[in-house]
């Protein structure tokens, strides 16, 4: 099986070790992972702003560069749904956009439908784990119980949190357009927080919104992509 890497912009340049875990854990399970260097952006900020010419045009880049790829995957709950949901309606018609559309999918998502797997190691066996639970991947993927069944199986305690199926605030440009309800948002998310030893979520967006908050509250705490957490299950890192 062949698997091609789709990393994001924020994971690129902020969450670079997700990345790394994704291919380290595909790999160990037994998938050739392949890594396109001519991947740019998906368009997703483009296309929240109403810039669908430009959206197109990352679009259609996009798949070309991936059009050959058996699957492709990325430790990205937005990105991935702007790939799945969002092409298609940009190039209404287009076949290729279908195609990519059909096979890509979030690497949580992935390790689960595609690969069967449930159990990756007890690598995180005690870890007091918060997860929360991107828009993106929840909302418009409908990833919910796959990032938790292998956190539990890995043996991660996770923490009942009310606020975990709520949004952080950071939605890309909203949090530039409306800040003041963007930080309101995050500060309900931290305010509820449960006593967690690590935060974490399949989107680099939200992490970096929220780690943001918890350090102006002076609140130490590790927020890790699922990615990173799901190889240090595999690997029995800690």
């Amino acid at each position: 099986m062949r698997v091609a890497l789709f990393i994001t912009c924020l994971a690129d340049q902020f969450y670079a070790e997700a990345g790394v875990a994704a291919v380290r854990l595909l790999r160990a399970l037994g998938v050739e992972v392949d890594f396109p260097e001519g991947q740019t952006c998906c368009g997703q900020p483009a296309f929240n702003a109403g810039h669908w010419g430009e959206a197109r045009a990352l679009a259609r880049r996009t798949i070309d560069i991936f059009q050959d790829a058996e699957y492709v995957v990325l430790p990205s709950g937005s990105c991935t749904s702007m790939v799945k949901n969002h092409y298609p309606e940009l190039l209404p018609g287009n076949r290729e956009a279908l195609a990519l559309s059909g096979k890509t999918y979030e690497l949580s998502q992935f390790l689960v439908q595609v690969l069967g797997v449930e159990k990756l190691g007890e690598g995180l066996k005690g870890r007091r784990v918060a997860y929360h639970h991107g828009c993106h991947a929840l909302r418009e993927l409908g990833v919910k119980e796959e990032p938790l069944l292998l956190l539990q199986n890995a043996g991660a305690e996770l923490l009942p949190w009310e606020a975990a199926e709520e949004c952080c605030g950071f939605g890309g440009l909203f949090s530039v357009k409306l800040p003041e309800v963007s930080l309101a948002m995050a500060s309900r998310k931290v305010a509820t927080l449960p006593q967690a030893e690590v935060l974490t979520s399949t989107d680099a967006g939200c992490l970096l919104h929220l780690a943001g908050r918890l350090g102006r509250l002076g609140r130490p705490l590790r927020v890790a992509p699922l990615a990173t957490l799901l190889w240090e299950a595999y690997a029995g890192q800690s």
